[in-house]
């Protein structure tokens, strides 16, 4: 049963995934049936999972993998630039698969509700906003000398449905 899994979950991954496992291998780690799972669901995810989420989904298929290698593996991937850890002030992590590993992910930033901890990814931008971002990283990079790889932008405040709630 996971044999035949780990041959359909790769068939997968190379459609959905833009980058090559080889440079897995090239910075001394292996890729294990558990890496390839874990990769699997972030690339499927349309959300902000956390590592006990990842887990949990990946214990569905692989029943023998502890929390412990979910955990390493977030990091191998995090170090490498495939994924991202975000914080959205809950207390715990929560992961995406960086924009340009994914098709399914493309660059944008986040809405976070503070009353229900909703976090709407942020992608249809308009002129002016995408203007304001490129300046703000021109001038960061000169008036640093600061050579900008990505950016993270967060707004904090209430969801429509907790906003219409307080009003009952």
């Amino acid at each position: 049963m996971i044999d035949k899994y780990l041959f359909w979950l790769y068939t997968q991954m190379q459609m959905k995934t833009i980058f090559n496992y080889n440079q897995l291998q090239k910075k001394g780690y292996k890729l294990t049936p558990q890496r390839k799972i874990v990769i699997e669901i972030l690339v499927r995810e349309t959300h902000h999972l956390s590592a006990d989420e990842i887990y949990l989904k990946v214990k569905r298929v692989y029943p023998r993998i502890g929390l412990t290698t979910v955990y390493r593996t977030l990091d191998v991937l995090s170090e490498l630039g495939w994924v991202r850890r975000c914080d959205f002030g809950e207390g715990k992590a929560r992961y995406e698969f960086a924009e340009n590993f994914s098709k399914n992910n493309k660059h944008h930033h986040h809405i976070v509700c503070i009353k229900c901890n909703a976090v709407i990814d942020y992608a249809d931008f308009v002129d002016k906003e995408t203007e304001l971002i490129k300046a703000s990283e021109i001038n960061i990079a000169e008036k640093y000398d600061f050579n900008v790889q990505w950016h993270s932008v967060r707004f904090y405040g209430i969801c429509r449905k907790c906003a219409k709630n307080d009003k009952k």
